[in-house]
């Protein structure tokens, strides 16, 4: 196999409408992007893609998932938050490893982009919702 080689900004984001159907627009408005970088799964691979969450003002994405191989997160912008919105890592600075079996989630608050790396197929993703972000105790 030969080595592949992509000018980033020559790849326009696709939005998610494309790939997950009208069930990803959020009141009409696209909240999922991507930028396939690889896809080698035909061949016994991987696939590897550039991952952008834009949720709504106000709103968080909250997504529930099962990896169905090897999935490595690179936060590059953004990060995850708890439930209030309040990041519980560096924005752009963490690395996750979920393993094929691994039940995991995410609840995205801000535009989020992330370097997503899967050893074969994709995640079985559960559920996605479009929550609002819950006030602060007092």
């Amino acid at each position: 196999m030969r080595s592949i080689h992509i000018d980033l900004d020559s790849i326009e984001w696709m939005p998610g409408s494309a790939y997950k159907g009208p069930n990803a627009l959020y009141q009409g408005q696209e909240v999922f992007y991507r930028k396939v970088l690889s896809d080698r799964r035909e061949g016994g691979g991987g696939l590897a893609v550039l991952s952008k969450i834009c949720p709504p003002p106000g709103k968080m994405v909250k997504t529930v998932a099962v990896a169905r191989s090897e999935e490595h997160v690179f936060n590059l912008r953004g990060g995850r938050v708890n439930k209030a919105g309040t990041p519980v890592e560096a924005s752009g600075n963490s690395y996750t490893l979920n393993p094929t079996g691994q039940p995991h989630s995410a609840m995205i608050a801000t535009e989020n982009i992330a370097l997503v790396i899967y050893s074969g197929e994709t995640d079985d993703v559960r559920s996605v919702e479009i929550v609002d972000i819950e006030p602060p105790l007092e």
